[in-house]
Order: structure tokens, then sequence, then C-alpha cells
């Protein structure tokens, strides 16, 4: 059973490598305004097992969990890609029992690229490492230079024996190599000091270093083991859809674990849009055994849904009382409105983390890997029916003809006319996804704006209802109920406004379509 740690920390690490020989002399920093003296600091020597997957899916995705011990931050780190020059590194202590079992924060952060795979040594590294810190004039840390004397070994073992733990040791390799990686201070949040980079690097490169052919010391043990993440090439415009949007997903599956602002939102558009894109793949291609997806990304959307309308009516409610002069919020209005709703958002992402740590969540995560890494002449042959923005532009009109009728056949207000405006946004929607995969970039803009302005009417549909139902609540147990009427006016006047755009951004839509054909 994997060790249970104690609480992560994460910071972003800014750095950049560089090949040295054994007889490059270490560079000077004399002379950079912004370096005010340089200390250096004792020598560590520092011990990492480096663990991933049998097939390396960590290494293919560049993301490195080594268990460290030595140096001022020994513990279990996992590194993921942040930019250029940046990743951010998340810190684990180790365990007080000496136990080397990953721990389930940092597994559970990739979880999806993991899945029930097991996690096993893959390489040994030591390191000897000399240092300078780099400090400004008032005192504090710009950047530390590191000169590594490495000696590392990649585990043999392929881990499918059971008798064989994958750790056995290969050939000992050794190098020497330098890093400068920028302070916390330097590196900023998200946006790092790249001039200052730039000038420390400069005088690596004056001594004679050359930039690293390697992204990281676990890289250059593995060398040509670790392959790209999906396929050679995707000849197929909706086969580099799909392939960008399966890499969006695992992004976005990191971002819900760690619950960071708006990811259950991103998660679910990207589920859709995967879920768009394979009806296109089915009605060009054939999805043959893969048509199961179909259902499993909705039910996927359905569950992060809970979560998301619950975020979408926090934020909406704290924004509109936030309007409101003082004395027309009465009662207990935003305890029950907003604070009610982050409540229930915590509870449907717990739910979503339930969802996303599930054998059905491994394997519908495994099936897109496979569709995304074959071409489709390799899975149904080459015969398919070309994927054009027509089919899912016959929906949407479909669509508008419908609502056109449901006008006719209720009076203002009714749910039948929702119901078949929403519609138009659904068909708009899956139109955007389609065109902006073929390349009719005008047509996917002008479908994006009504599927905005629809969203918005549905939005103030979900919201009346709510409100409805809260003021009905409220009034039970003897509360001012003003305050939800003038909210839900608010809403039926939104979606008034919603209703009297809708018609210009059809013919706009009309437009780019025809234009789009020619």
């Amino acid at each position: 059973m994997p060790a249970k740690a104690p609480k992560t920390s994460r910071h972003l690490e800014v750095e950049r490598k560089f090949d040295v020989v054994d007889a490059t002399v270490s560079p000077s920093f004399e002379g950079i305004a912004a370096v005010a003296r340089v200390e250096k600091s004792p020598t560590q020597s520092l011990d990492a097992t480096y663990f991933d997957t049998p097939n390396q899916d960590l290494a293919r995705n560049k993301i490195t969990l080594r268990r460290r011990t030595g140096g001022h931050d020994a513990g279990w780190h996992l590194k993921l890609p942040g930019g250029p020059d940046a990743r951010t590194e998340i810190h684990a202590p180790l365990s007080a029992d000496g136990h080397e079992a990953v721990p389930d924060e940092l597994r559970d952060v990739v979880l999806a690229i993991v899945r029930d795979r097991p996690l096993q040594p893959v390489a040994r590294i030591t390191t000897t490492r000399e240092s300078q810190v780099l400090y400004r004039a008032d005192g504090t840390a710009l950047a530390e230079f590191s000169n590594d004397h490495v000696t590392a070994w990649a585990a043999t073992g392929s881990g499918d024996d059971p008798d064989d733990s994958g750790d056995s040791p290969g050939a000992q390799q050794e190098w020497r190599e330098w890093e400068l990686e920028l302070s916390e201070d330097a590196a900023g949040s998200g946006v790092p000091d790249t001039d200052l980079l730039n000038r420390l690097c400069n005088r690596l490169l004056d001594a004679g270093a050359a930039p690293a052919g390697h992204a990281s010391k676990l890289a250059r043990v593995l060398g040509r083991t670790a392959q790209p993440v999906g396929p050679a090439r995707a000849e197929e415009p909706l086969q580099r859809a799909l392939i960008e949007q399966v890499g969006e997903l695992l992004v976005w599956d990191r971002a819900v674990r760690a619950d960071a602002p708006d990811s259950i939102h991103q998660m679910r558009v990207t589920t859709r849009k995967i879920r768009s894109l394979l009806r296109d793949y089915d009605e060009s291609f054939g999805l043959g055994d893969f048509a199961w997806m179909l259902d499993e990304l909705r039910e996927l959307a359905g569950i992060l849904g809970i979560a998301r309308d619950a975020e979408v009516l926090a934020e909406r409610y704290d924004t509109e009382l936030g309007r409101l002069a003082p004395d027309l919020v009465r009662g207990p209005v935003r305890a029950r409105l907003v604070e009610g709703a982050w409540n229930r958002y915590q509870t449907g992402w717990r739910r979503s983390l339930m969802a996303m740590r599930s054998q059905r969540y491994f394997r519908l995560l495994d099936a897109l890997d496979e569709l995304v890494s074959r071409s489709p002449a390799e899975i149904l042959g080459e015969e398919h029916a070309p994927v054009t923005i027509d089919a899912a532009y016959r929906k949407v009109r479909k669509a508008m003809k419908g609502a056109a009728q449901a006008e006719l056949d209720h009076p203002p207000g009714a749910h039948e006319r929702d119901e078949a405006l929403h519609r138009i946004r659904k068909r708009a929607k899956r139109l955007r996804y389609t065109a902006a995969a073929t390349g009719a970039d005008q047509v996917s803009e002008q479908a994006k704006a009504i599927q905005s302005l629809l969203g918005d009417h549905q939005d103030s549909v979900v919201s009346r209802e709510h409100l409805r139902h809260e003021a009905e609540a409220a009034h039970a147990a003897g509360e001012d109920t003003f305050t939800y009427g003038l909210l839900y006016q608010q809403e039926s006047d939104l979606a008034e406004r919603c209703r009297q755009q809708l018609d210009d951004a059809l013919r706009k839509l009309a437009k780019s379509v025809r234009k789009a054909r020619r």
C-alpha cells in the first residue's frame, strides 16, 4: 500500500542546464550590475532514485518523480512542465520510517498519466554538487550556480516479471554539468526574469559551456527509451485536433486535482470538445470498437457539471449581490446563494475526484491514447468521408427551425422555448469545434459567439429556477425574499437581451458558412 506522506508544497523552478568537460573552469559573475556578491555553499552529496511506470509514461510526458536524500531539500520531488526553462516542482518530505513507496499525494497529481500502472525505480543518480549563490546588494538571493559531478545508472529490469522489480543497475554513466537556477524571487509567479537569466547564462557560455543536450539528468540516463508522446505525425485535421485535446485533458486533470481556479470548467469543456470531435470522427471514419467512449465522455462531463454549475452560480450571485446597494440585500441571502453554492461545488469536486480515480476513467484514457496514436487508415482502412462543416451546420439550421416553431406553439417564458434555444447552443458548439478542426476559423468564431450568447441565456434559465427554489425555502424560514425577486428580474432581463441578439448572430454565422464553402 502506498505510503501516506505529509502535506506537499510547490514552487516554480526556473533553470537552464549546460554540458561541460572536466577541464572547463567555473565562470565569473563579476561586472554584472545585479550581482553584488557571490558566496560559495558547502559541497552537497545527493542521492536520488527516480520512479516511473514500466513504459516510462512520466518521462514521455516530460515529468520526473524522484526520492532524494542529501542536500537542503531532501525528500520527494515531482517536476511538471511549466513553460520555457520552467517546471513546477511539488515537494513532499521523506517519511519518518524511511518508507520508499511513492506518496499518495504525488501519485494523485499524475494519476491521469500513470493510471493503475505501478511506479517503480527506473534510475539512480548520485551528484556531488558545488554551488555558488548570487546575491543582490540588499542581501536577497538572485540565483544559484551549480557545478555537478554526476554518476548514474539506469534500471535494467522491465517490471513485467513480478520477481524483477526493475531496479537492477545498468551500465554506469558519468558526466559533469552546470545548472543556473533563478531564486524564487527572481523566478516570479510564472513570469521569470528572463533578461537576468540570459545575462547570467551568457557567462556560462563564455566560460566554454554548451546548452545541455538533455532536459534533465534523468532524460540523459534514459536516452532514447523515453519517446515523445503521441504519433509521429497526424495527417488528418480531425486527428490533429484530437491529439491536442487529449493532451489538454491531461493538463486540466492535474489542475482539477489541485482544485485550481476554473479547472473544473476547463476540463469539462475539453471533455465536450473531445466528444464532439469523436462524433465527427464516427461520421467520417466510423469509431468501431471505440464507440463506447462517446457515452463515457458524456457521463464524465455530467459528473464535472455538478461542480461546474455550482461554481457558476456562486460566482454569478457573488457578483450580482456586490452590485446591489446594501439596503437591497435583505436577509441571509448571501449565505443561501453564495456560500450554499460553494458548498455544493466542494461536494461536486469531491465526486469528480472519485470518478477520476476509477478504473472506468483509466480505461477511457487508455482508449483515447490508443485512438490518437494510430491514424484512421490504420484502424479502419483508407476509405472515409471527408470532414466538413456542412453536416454540423445543417443541425444548427434544424435547431433554429425548432426554436421558431416553439415560439409559435408556446407562450413567452415557457420551458419548451428555453429548451429549443439550448438545442441551438449545443448544435453551435459542435459546429464550432468541427470548424476549428478543419480550419474554418470564421465559422468557428461565429459559432462561438452564438454558443456564448445562448450560454448566458441558459445560465439565466438555471439561475431563475434556482432562485425560485431558494426564495421558497427562505419564505418558509420566515426570511425576507425581496432580494430573490430582484435578482430573478435581472436574470429575466438578461435572457430577453440574449434572445434579441440571437437573430443577428445567426445571420453572421450563415454568412461565414457561405464564405467558407467558396
